[in-house]
């Protein structure tokens, strides 16, 4: 009987064991990735290698400026699919044919636009650098990942780090505004919210950097102009954001639309190879923006788009979005030697890569379970909620007008803003719902319905020229003590393909406010926007000014709760606000005129209206002297800066404090401050907390020049917060 049994054992280790080597390399997820990589490499025809280099479209185009393309009956052995569904169960019998109905079972990454959230949407991302608060930005990336997951994504375009100086490019909005610092931080926010620690964990999606570089430099604000770019400004300005994001993780880059100075983002090797792979190791892969191949013709380096295909790969454009025109040409490419195979493999080496790295070949499916247990769960609305009104600027409020306090016994609210649910939301909405938005007036409702009388108007539209409303809206505002004004921009009037010649409201806006000025009533403008507004004319006529932009699904609770001082606003501008749109480009880290008492437009005033950084609240913060553990120091030491800060209000505020380094002589002129570390602190009423910077001159004082060679220079150099500036000595 022993025997019989040992029989049997041998028997079923010998089966075992032919199974075990039945199994191709590259699914043991045991083995090394690199080596499933080759072993999978090895196995794939040219055909099946090309399909992987493509993404195509799955659902209803939600970008109307993506057009002319129609969603192409799905093969499995497609690489990649802009998946434009919430609906979780077609995402998985996609994914099931793709692994049981081909070849070699090679699962398809889903993609798509989740920019400021999925179902729960947050401030655009220029609002929520208001915050000052990596650590919101990272949650709500979290749970943008979550809802993502949930309904078949692997994959999100987001975070863009283009640091933005021109408010009229309508992609502003999709960004962290005009410092370099800002975009890194929060860019690496993002990049954790969204790719967690572990990307094969569930709920953890692939982030893309974008857009890979120098967008936001179109000419004019122009979308898909060309750049002119030096090389100085794109190591300074533009690339450490994408170096930030690449240290951080981020799975993949895309490609931009522009033309860098001559050579198109898609088909630049000096950015997308000699910086991206080589200098800086990036292991992902890179997807060019919808269209941007093909764009490579009519930007003229391009005969056709069979070259398009070839310069776009051999610059370092692994996949091509939604053009075809690598499945079109590469086989011919390569047939005809001009693309070697060899670069093939390396492109779909990269993209197996990401798959792999996000556990698709493991865990292929996502999981089913109802919407109401996806989408918009109270602790995410929590989390809206919080960063909306974090990211709120008080740009103005005379005689403390704000808070509305209970001596008030009615208010006006008027404006287009008040009940809309579209446009509050803002451009790349994802798959945001209106009917979920807590609109401004339900966020009134709430706040103020037993305290004092809600009177609306209208008023008008947000544009053209129908002022039959004003009559409605004096009337209203002469039955109230305090008027409250919503104006605003539409979705589309930012975001891409949203430039804009002029950064001012329409004019029937500002004869609203200005008629209901005429009332002798307090009048708190806030403003809805996804860019810096002209508000030369509004300034003079508000006593108040809140700078809501386009806060999200939770928009009215934030907005009320900021009105009624139950939320005290903590806001500071990530991008500047001229004086008008004439000042452009007017951004806080200028370098120094040769004559700076000279050259300024003589028709306005010199200095912009907002500065970055501006930002007041209901606590009154009294700066302290910075302090530092030596005034003198050598390159390798490292110094601590201090600065103390006391709340002398009434009420407990958070106080972000924003730290400045000022070079004033180098080999290259320096701007006239640079942020180099920001820290957002809560500060009980009547108490203190100390705010300290660690200087690393390596990181700190170090400027590149335009190899983007990095160079340290002793001397004298300042530190500046607020007010406060201080001087300290750096020797070899």
């Amino acid at each position: 009987m022993k025997n019989i049994f040992y029989a049997a054992s041998i028997l079923v280790m010998s089966c075992s064991s032919a199974n075990a080597q039945k199994q191709p390399l590259y699914k043991n997820k045991d083995a090394p990735v690199e080596k499933r990589i080759d072993d999978l490499i090895g196995q794939m025809t040219l055909e099946e290698k090309i399909m992987q280099m493509n993404q195509w479209t799955y659902g209803k185009n939600a970008n109307p400026n993506n057009i002319g393309e129609h969603m192409k009956a799905v093969k499995p052995e497609i690489g990649s699919l802009l998946y434009r569904s919430t609906n979780p169960e077609y995402r998985n019998q996609i994914q099931k044919k793709a692994v049981n109905e081909t070849r070699l079972g090679i699962p398809i990454i889903f993609g798509f636009d989740a920019i400021h959230g999925y179902k729960t949407i947050f401030p655009i991302p220029l609002a929520q650098a208001c915050s000052w608060n990596t650590d919101l930005v990272k949650q709500s990336s979290a749970i943008t990942a979550k809802e993502s997951w949930l309904s078949g994504l692997d994959w999100t375009f987001s975070p863009m780090v283009d640091v933005a100086r021109d408010a009229r490019w309508g992609r502003i909005s999709e960004g962290y505004g005009e410092d370099t610092y800002a975009n890194s931080a929060f860019g690496v926010a993002a990049i954790q919210g969204y790719q967690g620690h572990n990307l094969k964990d569930k709920y953890t999606i692939a982030a893309s950097l974008k857009h890979y570089i120098g967008y936001s430099m179109s000419e004019g604000g122009r979308d898909y102009h060309y750049s002119d770019i030096s090389q100085q400004t794109l190591w300074e300005t533009f690339l450490p954001p994408f170096e930030a994001g690449i240290k951080a993780g981020a799975a993949t880059v895309m490609s931009g639309f522009n033309d860098i100075s001559g050579v198109p983002a898609s088909a630049n090797h000096y950015t997308l190879t000699e910086i991206l792979k080589k200098k800086w190791g990036h292991d992902g892969f890179v997807i060019s923006d919808w269209g941007s191949v093909k764009n490579l013709v009519v930007q003229g380096v391009a005969k056709d788009t069979k070259e398009a295909a070839e310069k776009a790969l051999l610059a370092g454009v692994e996949m091509d979005m939604v053009d075809n025109i690598y499945m079109d040409y590469l086989p011919e490419l390569v047939a005809s030697g001009k693309i070697k195979i060899q670069t093939i493999d390396e492109a779909v080496k990269r993209i197996l890569r990401v798959k792999m790295n996000l556990g698709l070949f493991e865990n292929p499916y996502v999981d089913v379970i109802s919407e109401k247990d996806r989408y918009l769960l109270p602790d995410y609305l929590k989390v809206a909620e919080e960063l909306a009104q974090e990211s709120m600027v008080l740009l103005k409020n005379e005689n403390q007008v704000l808070p509305i306090t209970s001596k008030y016994k009615s208010i006006a609210a008027i404006g287009p803003m008040v009940k809309d649910s579209v446009h509050i939301m803002g451009f790349w909405e994802g798959m945001g719902d209106p009917k979920d938005v807590n609109t401004i007036f339900d966020g009134l409702t709430k706040e103020f319905g037993d305290q004092l009388k809600i009177n609306y108007a209208l008023g008008c539209d947000f544009e053209g020229e129908d002022r039959s409303g004003f009559a409605k809206a004096v009337e209203v505002a002469n039955q109230s003590d305090i008027i409250l004004v919503f104006l605003g921009e539409k979705r589309n009037w930012s975001g891409e393909n949203g430039s804009r010649s002029t950064i001012a409201l329409p004019k029937i806006q500002e004869d609203l406010v200005e008629e209901l000025s005429k009332t002798g009533k307090r009048v708190i403008l806030l403003l809805s926007s996804g860019r810096p507004l002209e508000l030369i004319r509004l300034n003079k006529m508000a006593d108040a000014i809140l700078e809501i932009w386009q806060p999200g699904t939770m928009a009215g609770a934030a907005v009320s709760g900021i009105l009624s001082g139950r939320h005290n606003p903590s806001g500071k501008l990530s991008a500047t606000f001229p004086q008008t749109t004439g000042q452009i480009p007017i951004y806080y880290n200028m370098r120094q005129s040769a004559r700076p008492e000279a050259g300024h437009y003589q028709d306005i005033p010199r200095d912009a209206l907002y500065w970055f950084g501006h930002g007041f609240s209901y606590s009154k913060f009294e700066y302290g002297n910075i302090k530092l553990s030596n005034n003198k120091f050598r390159k390798n030491e490292k110094i601590v800066a201090e600065i103390e800060i006391t709340n002398k209000g009434t009420v407990d505020g958070k106080e972000a404090v924003l730290w400045y380094i000022y070079d004033p002589v180098a080999n290259i002129s320096r701007p006239m401050k640079e942020l180099k570390f920001f820290e957002k602190k809560l500060i009980i009423a009547g108490k203190k907390e100390i705010y300290r910077f660690e200087i690393n001159p390596e990181k700190d004082l170090t400027y590149v020049d335009s190899n983007g060679d990095k160079h340290l220079e002793s001397g004298d150099f300042y530190i500046i917060v607020g007010n406060k500036k201080t001087k300290f000595e750096l020797n070899d």
